[in-house]
């Protein structure tokens, strides 16, 4: 893998070594119809995406042979997102679409066992962090690890920032150029442009929505400690340049959960994933290694 420069060298047509399927998921009582890319053989690694965004965040781990030669990688988009559209079942437009602790863990339940996943490793930035903790405390066992980028016990105190996420006198031009400003100044100018601009497709309301999960659903002040690392392993990991998930509250939960490990990553900010993928697998794959030992 390696990173894009300023005069593009010729290359042959080729195809990409990732598969992209729909699966019809049942998720409390609704069935949703789910897109989902996956590339790879060997333990099955399921990816989340941040909020308001979609599984496209993941396409440099899935093209990196460091990673598909070890792991099957599953990159999801959560119903209301990317491919996966809304439910036709459902009238979906005549409420408030809000993003919950309840819906998510339901959904991974469901979509572990309909493909058969045995004992898979969960990883997720942001949103997808945060859920890392949920997932270990509320389906013990049912990830072999958890690993959660940005990852917190909870984050209250920027509540206000929702309603801007979809008001009719913000531009929708407002998401992609915030998310834009929590990338790292180092990172390669074209991979951060490639995250914002994935933002700037999402549907207006989704992001809101998500951050209600976010900011008010997940809070694990009274129940952190009791997560028990010898059914899910958790692994909480931080970045510098990550404003919407300062440091120190990933660190705070690693601190609160018995056997938790805690990594930080210089030089990359919160999409480390997608705006500096070269910087992101130097840690992430011994992260991973540990967690597939299990």
């Amino acid at each position: 893998m390696s990173g894009p420069t300023s005069a593009p060298e010729a290359r042959h047509s080729r195809l990409a070594d990732i598969t992209g399927r729909y699966l019809y998921l049942d998720v409390l009582g609704v069935e949703y119809r789910v897109y989902f890319e996956e590339a790879g053989h060997g333990v099955p690694v399921v990816l989340q995406h941040t909020a308001g965004c979609d599984g496209r965040q993941w396409r440099h781990l899935l093209e990196d042979p460091d990673f598909t030669s070890r792991y099957r990688l599953i990159a999801v988009d959560l119903p209301f997102h990317g491919r996966s559209l809304p439910p036709v079942s459902q009238q979906w437009w005549t409420e408030e679409y809000k993003l919950r602790l309840d819906f998510l863990l339901a959904f991974y339940a469901a979509l572990v066992e309909a493909l058969e996943l045995d004992r898979p490793v969960y990883a997720g930035v942001s949103l997808g962090g945060h859920l890392a903790p949920d997932l270990a405390l509320h389906h013990p066992g049912l990830f072999r690890a958890a690993i959660g980028f940005g990852a917190a016990i909870a984050t209250h105190g920027a509540d206000r920032f929702a309603a801007w996420f979809h008001h009719p006198r913000i531009s929708n031009d407002s998401k992609p150029a915030m998310m834009y400003t929590g990338c790292a100044p180092q990172s390669p100018e074209a991979y951060k442009r490639e995250t914002a601009y994935i933002y700037s497709q999402g549907a207006p309301p989704v992001l809101r929505g998500d951050v209600h999960y976010y900011f008010s659903e997940h809070d694990l002040t009274e129940t952190a400690k009791t997560i028990d690392t010898s059914r899910t392993a958790l692994h909480v990991v931080s970045t510098e340049y990550d404003w919407p998930s300062p440091p120190a509250g990933s660190a705070a939960l690693a601190a609160e959960v018995e056997g938790a490990t805690y990594t930080h990553i210089d030089g990359v900010g919160h999409f480390s994933m997608s705006e500096n993928p070269e910087v992101f697998k130097k840690h992430f794959l011994p992260i991973l290694e540990q967690a597939a030992a299990l």
